[in-house]
């Protein structure tokens, strides 16, 4: 009888031992089944921390060389057009009192145009430059005379009118401006017309 209980309590303790032992194996799949789909999830809807580290690291990459590049520097500004440039201005001066005319009316309008070509010249020596013819005289290391002369020569076209203001009802001051595109066509006219005028 005792012997009996024994070998019934043995083949319980058997089987619950057998029970556990499947139930912890069952446990293990599970958990690692569930840690497989967390990552197939994860690798489909995109894993933000990732995204944030590749972020950082396209960021922090340098700037391209080429922006450093003098040579590719000088040629974006060469590729620049003419009207970003800035244009060449002049102005011109006149006084009203000494112009020779009857009227004050016709005094202003003599002003006026005498400022305006005063400003053409201001242009002229821009484009062409100044013709300078200077003489000094020297007798005893002591100078006796210094003269110098001065002419500008060329041919003005496309310039505009900016403005017209009279300067303590004495005065007029006239600006006119010349765009840097025509400068170079200006200057090969003149070159053309000096060379067949040398004919």
């Amino acid at each position: 009888m005792t012997h009996t209980i024994k070998l019934t309590l043995l083949a319980c303790a058997l089987v619950l031992a057998s029970c556990a032992s499947d139930k912890g194996a069952s446990d293990k799949n599970a958990s690692e089944a569930a840690k497989g789909d967390a990552a197939t999830a994860s690798s489909a809807n995109g894993d933000p921390t990732e995204v944030t580290k590749d972020s950082g690291s396209a960021a922090s990459q340098p700037p391209s060389a080429e922006s450093d590049d003098p040579i590719a520097l000088k040629a974006a500004i060469d590729r620049g057009t003419a009207a970003q440039r800035p244009a060449l201005t002049a102005t011109g001066y006149a006084v009203i009192s000494v112009q020779n005319a009857k009227t004050p009316a016709q005094q202003r309008l003599l002003a006026i145009r005498a400022a305006k070509l005063d400003a053409y010249r201001g242009l002229a020596e821009q484009v062409y430059g100044i013709y300078l013819d200077s003489n000094t005289t020297v007798a005893d290391l002591v100078v006796k005379s210094d003269a110098f002369r001065t002419r500008v020569e060329g041919v003005v076209h496309g310039a505009q009118l900016g403005t017209i203001t009279p300067v303590n009802n004495e005065t007029y001051e006239v600006t006119v401006t010349l765009d840097r595109s025509t400068v170079g066509d200006l200057r090969r006219l003149y070159l053309d017309y000096l060379g067949r005028k040398a004919r």
